[in-house]
């Protein structure tokens, strides 16, 4: 059987995805510049703020998802074989 090709397995479409992700990760942040923000604290009007805050509660929920919550719920090879 052939297998069918998707859109994300040619490389030069890859690239093409990363250059939109990252302009609009720029365009985002100079967005930023000109939205007024009215946060409860100083760091909240950093620029840049969010997007460093959310990348780094990303970053620790997928360390704390593998490193601490992997070992619980993990369940033997033959778990289900019974």
């Amino acid at each position: 059987m052939k297998k069918e090709n998707s859109y994300f397995d040619k490389p030069r479409n890859l690239k093409k995805v990363r250059i939109i992700l990252y302009c609009l990760c720029v365009f985002l942040i100079l967005l930023d510049l000109f939205v007024p923000k009215h946060g409860h604290f100083e760091w909240e009007g950093w620029i840049g703020f969010f997007c460093i805050y959310g990348s780094l509660s990303y970053v620790l929920l997928v360390v704390v998802a593998t490193y601490c919550l992997r070992p619980v719920v993990r369940r033997d090879e033959k778990h289900y074989d019974k």
